[in-house]
């Protein structure tokens, strides 16, 4: 009997390791680096906001590949600044990456909020997102017309709830602005779920921002898409009806695509970036839990590293760091950063 209990405990421990194992196994071999311990994935905003929500997904599919955790840390603040520098002063071993919108990294520098532009950074870019123009249901905007004639008949008065200054949908309300000369109280929130948060629950009457960030109260009904800010109609798993463009009361409107993605800097060891490299081009580039994850929310499944994301990414970084300079929210002429004019 003492035997048997031995054999049957020496298959239970047994099985236990099997299955640790599989939990977080190494490919030996596979790749060129071999992390050895768990890699710090800096998300510069609150959790729940559309850089949290991306890069969680993107860091579950490369952690399998990698064989250890990537540990996922909020750390906001300073328009996304604070964790990005966290990240810009990490020992530069590999194991320290960021995350976020491909605009806001570019933008920093000519805004005087980080010395940094995109060459010191290697892209790694999951998704793009479309802003959407929201309203509470509560409101009487049946489409993006009524709301801005609202704008132009009620200067200054309607709320614009935002995840801060630098944030997407900050950009997209400026964009609109830029275009239209409408004014607009502007609220701020902590990240964009708050913002959207605050929409729903009444204490605004417009959010602007991500649609992932925007996607699930857009399908429980208690949030009212009027237009996205894109060149054609945006479709919505699980939504009746499609979302139209922004171009239908404002044609001339130059949209782009907000590239989403993880960052690591470009002075870490080369057998860091040969290996996500590689990871990018045979697992996420492949991904159907990529895929299916950005049809449920809304978002553009187009992942990318190397110069091909820095080409897809850029004409928003244009974009965006004009119309800061246009607006006067910059400290330098973003040529001086290696930004022309679009």
């Amino acid at each position: 009997m003492k035997k048997i209990l031995s054999v049957l405990v020496l298959l239970i421990v047994a099985a236990g390791f099997v299955w640790a194992g599989g939990a977080q196994e190494v490919k030996e071999g596979a790749y060129d680096w071999q992390p050895g311990k768990p890699v710090n994935l800096i998300v510069p905003w609150n959790a729940g906001g559309s850089t949290d929500r991306s890069a969680r997904v993107t860091a579950d599919i490369v952690s399998d590949e990698l064989g250890v955790e990537i540990v996922v840390v909020n750390q906001g603040g300073g328009s996304g600044t604070v964790g990005t520098k966290s990240c810009m002063d990490a020992p530069r071993d590999g194991l320290t990456w960021t995350a976020g919108a491909v605009k806001d990294l570019g933008v920093y520098k000519v805004q005087g909020l980080l010395d940094t532009t995109l060459d010191d950074w290697n892209l790694y870019l999951n998704v793009a997102m479309p802003a959407l123009v929201s309203v509470n249901p509560e409101t009487p905007y049946e489409d993006f017309g009524d709301l801005l004639d609202a704008f132009k008949d009620n200067p200054g008065k309607i709320k614009v709830a935002t995840a801060g200054v630098n944030s997407s949908g900050h950009t997209a309300i400026e964009m609109i602005k830029k275009y239209t000369g409408i004014e607009y109280t502007h609220v701020t929130y902590d990240g964009g779920n708050p913002a959207v948060v605050a929409t729903v629950g009444g204490e605004c009457d417009v959010v602007p921002q991500l649609s992932v960030e925007e996607v699930d109260m857009i399908k429980a009904g208690k949030l009212r898409p009027l237009a996205v800010l894109a060149d054609a109609p945006l479709e919505i798993a699980g939504y009746e009806g499609t979302v139209p463009s922004i171009k239908e009361w404002i044609p001339d409107f130059e949209a782009a695509p907000i590239y989403f993605g993880l960052f690591v800097p470009a002075d870490v060891p080369a057998e860091v970036t040969a290996t996500l490299d590689t990871i990018w081009e045979e697992v996420v580039m492949k991904s159907d839990k990529l895929k299916d994850w950005a049809a449920n929310n809304a978002v553009v499944f187009d992942p990318a590293y190397g110069e091909t994301a820095v080409k897809k990414s850029f004409p928003m970084v244009q974009i965006d760091a004009w119309l800061k300079h246009d607006t006067g929210d910059t400290v330098m002429n973003p040529e001086d950063a290696g930004i022309p004019r679009p």
